[in-house]
């Protein structure tokens, strides 16, 4: 657009309005952050802190379009002139206004982020999601205020976006899916941030879900990464959920292990697993006769699900069976294979080491 003919008066002064606004409107905004900032340190109002914060989403060239337009405006301008530069002004002031906003929801969806993630893990898994659907909601609205203000018609808008959405839709349908899994993760929760879970093959701890993909941690130390559409089509084991583990076990003794021994058996399994402490005895049994050994069957429960107490209390058990049947000279059995030849087969193994002479042996 062309400007009318403006005296060199005017010119300066919209500069001098320019130079004076930037300048005040810099120094306003690096005073009052350190003061907050400050005031923050010093006291316990951490919310000063994150005015801070919010206070740091005004940026360099939100301020320069200001003090611009604040020159501008001490101009004599046509009425079509002032017409664009309200519409400046409005841009503007909407867009910085959703900056704004939007740091207010990322300063509050971090802070509760990290307050949650140790005391509520559930409420964590889904202040991500929150965070975006309220982001996207924010610019949105930011959008259509701006058009509304400028002049075009929303209704017609929203209309057009809806046809347009369905094309979009068909064409992201597999992002749209990792989206609505995670919406299905968040309000279902079969799983949250910590919890140790195993799909498949692969186990570890989850540390992020987020619109498309959850990532875990594995016990190697690498990070695996789901897809949410494919996470939620496995089976899923969350083992953080775990109240008390069930151990099954078996062991096996020699043949020739006398009745009664094999009869006291089960009795003296219980009085070892009953002895350990967070263990509930639940059966022993002389299960069957395997290829080399009588084979018994113990299942107790472990009442607290930690992995290494398990394993602690199972070598516990080990150790006081193992000292248990050596204190009764009961063998556990071995491996034993017996190879039973025909009678054919015999006479000519015997007529083979009687054609062996004495020097061959001796070779």
């Amino acid at each position: 657009m062309d400007l009318m003919p403006m005296p060199s008066y005017d010119v300066m002064l919209a500069a001098v309005v320019f130079i004076a606004v930037l300048a005040g409107l810099l120094a306003g905004k690096a005073l009052l952050t350190r003061q907050l900032r400050r005031l923050a340190e010093a006291s316990r109002f951490n919310v000063l802190g994150y005015v801070a914060q919010v206070l740091g989403a005004t940026r360099l060239p939100f301020l320069c379009w200001v003090a611009l337009l604040a020159g501008v405006s001490q101009l004599t301008l046509n009425p079509r002139q002032e017409k664009w530069l309200n519409y400046a002004w409005i841009i503007i002031l909407v867009s910085q206004i959703a900056l704004w906003a939007n740091r207010i929801v990322t300063v509050a969806v971090e802070r509760a982020f990290e307050r949650q993630r140790t005391s509520n893990p559930a409420s964590a898994t889904h202040l991500m999601l929150a965070g975006l659907v309220a982001r996207i909601v924010l610019w949105s609205v930011a959008v259509l205020v701006t058009l509304d203000n400028l002049g075009f018609n929303i209704t017609t808008l929203m209309a057009s976006l809806g046809i347009g959405g369905i094309a979009v839709a068909l064409a992201v349908q597999n992002i749209l899916g990792d989206i609505f899994s995670s919406v299905s993760i968040a309000l279902d929760k079969p799983f949250v941030i910590g919890d140790f879970i195993v799909v498949d093959s692969y186990m570890g701890t989850v540390e992020y879900v987020g619109m498309k993909t959850t990532r875990i941690r594995s016990l190697g130390g690498e990070q695996i990464i789901f897809s949410n559409n494919e996470l939620l089509k496995n089976r899923i084991r969350n083992y953080k959920r775990m109240q008390e583990r069930r151990v099954l076990f078996e062991f096996g003794v020699a043949y020739e292990t006398p009745i009664e021994q094999v009869r006291a058996l089960p009795g003296i399994v219980r009085e070892i697993v009953s002895s350990q402490l967070q263990t509930r005895f639940d059966r022993a049994h002389f299960k069957g006769y395997g290829d080399s050994a009588l084979q018994f069957e113990v299942v107790y429960f472990v009442l607290d699900p930690d992995f290494n107490k398990y394993m602690d209390i199972q070598q516990a058990i080990n150790l006081a069976l193992l000292e248990a049947l050596a204190a009764r000279e009961v063998a556990f059995a071995h491996p034993v294979r017996m190879l039973r030849l025909a009678p054919e087969q015999m006479r000519a193994a015997a007529s083979h080491l009687a054609a062996i002479t004495p020097a061959d042996r001796a070779a």
